[in-house]
């Protein structure tokens, strides 16, 4: 599976690795995910999510289905997930 968030969208990037020498050698950096199970209760519902760290402060602060529904807006939120982002 690719290491992607389901909300924010965050995916693998990549850079260099540069030593004392100035030698570069290409290297990755990858999100902070975590998988998670959320529990939706205006649809009396738990779902299966991987989220990074800052997707997860926003559920706190936000909601879980109001986040979603944001990022769905947006277009980062995963396809799998558009028939539970709807009121």
């Amino acid at each position: 599976m690719a290491r992607v968030c389901d909300i924010t969208g965050k995916k693998t990037c990549s850079g260099n690795n540069v030593s004392h020498a100035n030698n570069k050698t290409k290297r990755k950096f990858y999100p902070n995910l975590h998988e998670k199970n959320f529990f939706i209760p205006e649809k009396s519902l738990w779902v299966w999510l991987k989220v990074s760290s800052t997707a997860i402060r926003t559920m706190n602060k936000n909601g879980v289905l109001p986040t979603m529904v944001k990022a769905k807006k947006k277009g980062t939120l995963n396809k799998e997930l558009w028939n539970i982002a709807k009121y």
